[in-house]
């Protein structure tokens, strides 16, 4: 079938218990490559394509956007992750 794939998916990535390690991601793909990604850690959007390359200089440019999406790991990460965590190890 020909046509075009765009995708957006947000995710939270931790390793440690405590979730001091915690990384909110937000990835751009289309036809299954990742353009453009925001890195919680880094704080701003990342070009991997050259068009997500102009994407992110874009984006960057919305500093408000830029802090939405840092805190992203304290109001969404952390609180889906306690949840998660605490009702799988009360399963255990």
């Amino acid at each position: 079938a020909d046509g075009y794939y765009e995708y957006l998916m947000s995710e939270c990535v931790y390793s440690t218990s405590d979730y001091s390690d915690m990384v909110y991601l937000q990835s751009y793909s289309f036809n299954k490559v990742v353009d453009v990604q925001f890195n919680s850690t880094v704080g701003k959007y990342v070009g991997y394509t050259e068009e997500g390359v102009k994407y992110a200089e874009n984006w960057n440019k919305d500093q408000a956007q830029l802090q939405a999406l840092k805190a992203q790991v304290d109001t969404v990460c952390r609180p889906n992750a306690q949840t998660v965590d605490s009702s799988v190890r009360d399963k255990a």
